[in-house]
């Protein structure tokens, strides 16, 4: 027999589960909503010394009084944490870790760490300092979808799951998460909800970076299993998820196989065979002149990096091969080709890349041998947000922009729903600006759908957008896909970029 513990998110509890644990008893498996301190049923038990610490002790008691020697734990959202707590203190009686919809807590990262959006995160800080308790008012109806997609849930749905939250004690999502490692090696199955911008597509993308910190996605314990819903899964299709958590509980996810090093973005060749060009470093940006010979100042391309990427990630993307290559392929054109190194560490890092992005391109319209007033921005992948000011604001010198694979919207699950960065509603902005946009046909399902929202946009507006399609190329294809259809298209988009800076 199977025991399944169900953790909620924020605000909620176990009464969130009804219907889940109804389905997954008729298929003759233990079931233990947790009722954690002050949630739930249990909310009347809150009080100011409510933490992280409580709510892990609440699930530790709960695990030794199953009589079945291992559980299925399962984290809802950011209710992972004291999951990831419980199971760290008691690894010999998890026999799986479920993250259902859940983000990867490292160790001494709190809930708040897990929220990119500061407005938010000083939002709940301000509401619990204005209760004697410390605890913060559950999100209002309308705030719900801040918290992930509702898109799927009725409206009976969705008043239930908003007259079933109470207040979050500040001191379960204020205090950090504490992991010795002993539960490192713990079956885990992340169950990804598709509607709200997760999939087995996006966690290939992302180990296809190379980021260490996803490193265990790929460890042979870890499988994944998607489910077509928004983050709320047990109101919106409950039966199907009882369904995914008992496939989970058996180990029939899908395995996703980490790439080798040399595989990644920041370790295979570019797709075009350029040679080697001098480069001028300065701070965080480098310069690739063209030759010299040719009279007056030369045009220039900034290629903006997508992310995030730690800080300490070496080498860093203006030192990655696709940024290199283009650099050089534009200053073997005639034009000055420019990387930089912006600060998208985190989801939360937007507001400070931009400024980056900004003051690099003041550097570069500085230099006397660049002409000022013709400038081509080149975004890619999630640095496609970063597009959105000088969308929605084009400078008279911005005389193209470009995007390759990129991310027009944040999607759901990336905790920015309030966040200004958003191209698919900047580009009603963007005028007679010339934007030259490259999809590709592999594209994980989430970020194409932001694609799709830009070019609706723009065509509303009456924007000029140049599509370059690649049916058969994956995201990141400069480095990955390395055929003569990609060959064309970056040519292509080349072409059309140099046509407008000389125009």
């Amino acid at each position: 027999m199977t025991a399944f513990v169900l953790v909620s998110g924020p605000w909620t509890g176990g009464p969130l589960w009804r219907e889940v644990a109804a389905k997954l008893r008729e298929a003759g498996a233990e079931v233990y909503p947790a009722e954690l301190t002050g949630m739930g049923e249990a909310a009347p038990a809150a009080g100011p010394d409510t933490d992280l610490d409580t709510h892990i002790g609440d699930l530790l008691r709960l695990i030794d009084a199953v009589d079945e020697p291992r559980v299925v734990l399962v984290g809802h959202g950011l209710g992972v944490h004291p999951v990831l707590g419980a199971a760290d203190r008691r690894p010999e009686r998890i026999g799986r870790i479920v993250y259902l919809d859940s983000g990867l807590p490292r160790d001494g990262e709190s809930v708040l760490d897990q929220i990119p959006d500061q407005g938010v995160r000083d939002r709940l800080l301000k509401r619990a300092e204005e209760d004697k308790d410390r605890l913060i008012p559950p999100p209002s109806r309308a705030e719900w979808p801040l918290w992930g997609s509702t898109a799927d849930l009725t409206e009976d749905a969705l008043d239930r799951l908003a007259g079933l939250a109470v207040p979050q004690p500040l001191g379960t999502i204020e205090q950090p998460l504490r992991l010795s490692g002993a539960a490192d090696r713990v079956p885990v199955t992340g169950v990804l909800c598709t509607g709200n911008g997760s999939s087995i597509g996006m966690v290939e993308t992302v180990m296809a970076l190379g980021d260490p910190r996803f490193r265990l996605l790929g460890e042979p314990w870890v499988d994944f299993i998607e489910i077509g819903a928004g983050h709320w899964p047990m109101l919106s299709v409950p039966g199907e998820l009882a369904g995914v958590l008992l496939r989970a509980a058996a180990g029939r996810g899908q395995r996703v196989t980490a790439r080798a090093g040399e595989e990644t973005m920041s370790g295979r060749p570019f797709l075009l065979d350029v040679p080697e060009r001098p480069r001028e470093r300065v701070g965080r940006v480098d310069l690739y002149p063209p030759d010299a010979g040719t009279d007056g100042p030369r045009p220039a391309v900034l290629f903006v990096h997508g992310g995030p990427v730690p800080p300490d990630r070496r080498p860093t993307p203006r030192d990655w091969p696709a940024f290199v290559g283009y650099a050089r392929y534009a200053a073997s054109q005639g034009v000055f080709g420019v990387t930089l190194d912006h600060r998208l560490h985190g989801l939360g890092d937007f507001g400070r890349a931009a400024e980056d992005l900004a003051e690099a391109v003041e550097l570069v319209r500085a230099d006397p041998r660049v002409d000022a007033d013709r400038i081509a921005l080149w975004h890619f992948s999630a640095g496609g947000l970063l597009a959105t000011d000088w969308l929605a604001a084009p400078p008279p010198w911005l005389r193209c922009l470009a995007a390759s694979y990129p991310v027009l919207a944040p999607p759901p699950n990336w905790g920015l729903a309030e966040s200004r960065f958003r191209p698919s509603a900047a580009v009603r902005g963007a005028g007679r600006l010339p934007i030259v946009l490259t999809r590709v046909g592999l594209e994980s399902p989430e970020i194409a759908a932001t694609v799709e929202e830009f070019l609706t946009a723009a065509e509303d507006s009456g924007a000029g957008v140049e599509l370059i399609d690649v049916p058969l190329a994956h995201h990141g294809f400069e480095t990955l896909d390395h055929t003569d259809e990609t060959r064309r298209a970056v040519r292509a988009a080349f072409r059309s970029v140099l046509a407008h800076l000389r125009s």
